[in-house]
């Protein structure tokens, strides 16, 4: 925190009266060399300047009462010393026996944008430096005639650091921050989207969700809005978040949780669940004393849903695996869903991903009817449920010519792939690409990037010239790590505010390039493999899966990686790039004892042990770790890297020298990392040493605390070293293995924030001027029933209680610093 130093210098004017000495006073020496008409036309600091040399001033004595006497300046200083990201405060002290005009200036150092500077007080957020660096700052304080005193101060400013006491674990049915921040709930399940929707009644009745707050807020991003709502990517006061919802909570979606009548699903309720799935773009401001709302009749308001029109671009547009009954050219499809994590461009397009799509089809039954290698692929991906999640396709709508329920029966017929929906599955598990600006353009499926169970695409570092690539874990246990790099180099041009076509913008940067798996080999080096036909084993040869061209390749990225040898991950999850080192991360959320055996470990995913919950033994990696990689030459276009595990997931009380390697203690241990981001670079918490976001999705620290979000100002791969640790399984048998580990954190991670009951913490993202963070809670008491909620949350934020039959809601909140500053420093 910045302590308050008190940098005032100056004089009194009771030094005149109680001086013994009989040489003259300033006041007489003053007079001797200026005329009193002199004076008045130079203005006061003249003198003063003079006889001090631009120190504190004060130039007028007990004596000189006339109708314009000098200003008297008192004092000039500051708050303090800051560090990057901090608010300083300037103050100023002038008198005079009329109106005083004031006047800051800053005279040196890196430019700050002064607030108030026409006041005797001003303050500034501290630049971002990389060592300590010295402003000034010069005061003016102006009388009626125009006499002018003047007096400077300094302010040292020093590199960011972490500037919050961290919060404590606990239970609470809240969002709680440190001291001096401020929790805003500011959209939630259900609130209207545009105008004439009623306010949302909480109770199981509403309905019309295609212009509702869907359920389950997930990854968001901050698009910046003008005043007269062009893009203008700056803007901190006025933007566009563009957010995914998930999935749902049904029991508090219905009266009394969701019913089936004579084995199918009523309409209505199918309907209502489909629509709180997607994503949503919603307008949100600033006002008066910075407080945050939604705007509920903006035109920019947009709920993407299952239902929505798509797109299908790239290398798989068109292909016979994704034509269906309701395109039978493979060009269009309906809806995204299970949105999870995002990406974005630098054209200020949006990037949803697909993640756990597969179990929301109904499947079975139809095995004579497929081909030995269709069998392989839907097994593969998991298309194998004989109901579906949810059940949406034994609807039988009150339109019989309605297919939106029908095409979630995946299930073969005699009519043939163009007149049934066995090819559904493959028009999910895709990257999506949204205009948040422009609600007449459909969404864009960019299969160049693969379909996987994508939890994200996070864009690596741009530079001009050089060909951008999009970074992506496959979330679930035992998958890959992958990256798109574009076949075009980038074109800062391209990033324009005034590009008005930015989905074309994407067709030229993401319908085509190549498609890498990474291998990670035990010496902290790896590799990038090319999903490419007619590459090694991906070729119509292959025995395991006889690969027909490049569509059928990104269609079935899964058993392409499988193919090429690449390394099997602790369930990949969120991707993200240091903007100053562009070093890229990946959680690793956590993996079971089947999947991650005592002898099946390897370097990159290096634990198994048991962290036990109550009676109950975790076997296997139930914490998680994170990796980073480094990309050789620190180019996107490479195709070898270096990496090390920069955090290992456990409870302060684990072994330190085998489980708890990163020497967590009370004031960050964690377990579970999935949403993971990194200051923006327009603000001190994204430069020199950018504070990287850590949220967790838990399940096995959770008898201890609440899901968190961590903050941290990471070093770099290398920092560390190699580490040999040893394993213990179930029967207490040992295993050892070698890894490579980063340096300790230390304090430079931190609890931040600690979430409701039952929630997962997901999603963030902030204001450009890095002042207001948004950060997403989703399915608080997920637990719970209609008639008995385990959380009351939002409703439980103000006081910590809420009614008991008060329903749980997924929010976004906005998190501001009391004094104004960037969150986190």
């Amino acid at each position: 925190m910045t302590e308050s130093t008190d940098l005032a210098f100056g004089y009194s004017d009771g030094d005149v009266d109680t001086n013994a000495s009989t040489a003259p006073s300033l006041s007489t020496l003053i007079d001797q060399r200026y005329s009193r008409r002199q004076a008045l036309r130079s203005g006061a600091s003249a003198a003063a300047v003079a006889v001090f040399g631009g120190g504190v001033l004060a130039a007028c004595d007990s004596a000189n009462a006339d109708a314009d006497p000098y200003p008297n300046l008192a004092s000039v200083g500051s708050s303090g010393s800051a560090n990057s990201g901090q608010v300083v405060t300037l103050t100023a002290t002038a008198t005079d026996n009329g109106p005083v005009t004031s006047a800051w200036v800053q005279t040196g150092g890196p430019a700050v944008t002064l607030i108030g500077a026409s006041a005797a007080n001003a303050s500034f957020i501290a630049p971002s430096v990389s060592a300590a660096t010295t402003l000034t700052f010069q005061y003016s304080a102006t009388d009626s005639a125009g006499q002018t005193a003047q007096g400077t101060t300094t302010v040292t400013v020093s590199p960011a650091s972490l500037g919050f006491t961290a919060v404590a674990k606990n239970k609470n049915d809240i969002v709680t921050v440190p001291a001096g921040y401020t929790v805003t709930i500011l959209y939630r399940k259900g609130d209207p989207l545009a105008a004439g929707v009623a306010a949302y009644k909480n109770d199981g009745t509403d309905g019309d969700f295609a212009n509702r707050g869907g359920d389950h807020h997930d990854a968001l991003h901050w698009y910046g809005l003008s005043a007269a709502g062009a893009r203008a990517d700056a803007s901190s006061t006025r933007g566009l978040l563009v957010m995914n919802h998930e999935n749902i909570d049904p029991q508090y979606l219905h009266p009394n949780g969701s019913t089936t009548v004579g084995g199918a699903r009523p309409e209505a309720e199918a309907l209502k669940e489909i629509e709180s799935h997607g994503v949503a773009v919603v307008e949100v401001v600033e006002g008066a004393n910075r407080a945050w709302t939604y705007v509920q009749n903006s035109s920019f308001n947009r709920r993407i849903t299952p239902n929505t029109p798509m797109q299908i671009n790239g290398p798989v547009r068109g292909n016979d695996l994704v034509k269906t009954a309701f395109s039978n050219d493979g060009t269009q499809g309906r809806g995204t869903i299970n949105n999870c994590a995002n990406g974005t461009t630098p054209w200020a397009t949006n990037l949803t991903c697909e993640e756990n799509w597969a179990g929301y089809f109904r499947r079975s039954g139809d095995n004579a009817l497929r081909t030995a290698k269709e069998l392989t692929a839907l097994g593969r991906y998991g298309v194998t449920s004989s109901s579906g999640n949810y059940g949406w396709s034994t609807v039988v709508p009150a339109d019989a010519s309605n297919t939106l329920f029908r095409k979630w029966d995946a299930r073969a017929t005699a009519a043939g792939p163009l007149g049934d929906y066995r090819n559904e599955p493959n028009q999910y598990g895709w990257v999506v690409e949204i205009d948040p600006y422009d609600r007449t353009k459909a969404p864009r499926k960019r299969t160049a990037l693969g379909r996987l169970g994508h939890e994200g695409a996070w864009p690596g570092k741009f530079a001009a010239g050089r060909k951008p690539a999009w970074y992506m874990g496959d979330d679930s246990r035992g998958e890959y790590m992958y990256k798109f790099v574009s076949a075009t180099a980038w074109s800062a041009a391209d990033g324009a505010e005034n590009v008005t076509d930015r989905l074309a913008i994407g067709d030229k940067y993401l319908d085509a390039g190549t498609l890498y798996v990474a291998r990670f080999d035990a010496n902290g080096t790896g590799a990038w493999l090319p999903l490419v036909f007619g590459t090694g084993p991906l070729t119509a040869s292959n025995a395991t899966y006889p690969f027909t061209d490049q569509a059928d390749v990104l269609v079935n990225a899964r058993l392409a990686a499988d193919a090429l040898g690449a390394t099997p991950m602790d369930r990949p999850e969120w991707t993200a790039a240091n903007p100053v080192t562009g070093e890229i991360y990946l959680t690793l959320t956590n993996n079971s004892a089947a999947l991650r055996p005592l002898n099946g470990t390897n370097a990159a995913n290096p634990r198994h042990y048991n962290d036990p919950k109550g009676t109950t033994n975790q076997f296997g990696n139930p914490n998680g770790h994170i990796v980073r990689i480094r990309e050789a030459g620190d180019n996107t276009e490479s195709l070898t890297f270096t990496w090390d595990i920069w955090l290992f997931g456990a409870g302060a009380d684990l072994n330190a020298a085998n489980i708890n390697i990163s020497g967590l203690d009370a004031t960050n241990d964690f377990s579970s990392p999935d949403g993971l981001w990194f200051g923006r670079s327009t603000n001190a918490s994204g430069l020199v040493t950018p504070i990287a976001w850590l949220q967790t999705d838990d399940g096995a620290f959770t008898d201890v605390t609440n899901n968190q979000m961590l903050a941290a100002m990471p070093g770099t791969v290398g920092d560390g070293g190699a580490r040999t640790i040893t394993n213990t399984g179930a029967g207490g048998a040992t295993a050892t293995q070698a890894t490579i580990v980063g340096k300790a954190p230390g304090t430079t991670l931190r609890r931040f924030l600690v979430g409701p009951v039952e929630c997962e913490i997901t999603g963030v993202d902030s204001t450009p001027d890095g002042r207001a963070l948004f950060v997403n809670i989703q399915h608080p008491g997920e637990g719970g029933t209609s008639t008995a909620p385990t959380s009351h949350w939002p409703d439980s934020q103000a006081t910590g209680t809420a009614g008991a039959t008060v329903r749980p809601r997924s929010a976004t909140v906005v998190i501001t610093k009391n004094d104004g500053g960037v969150v986190g420093l």
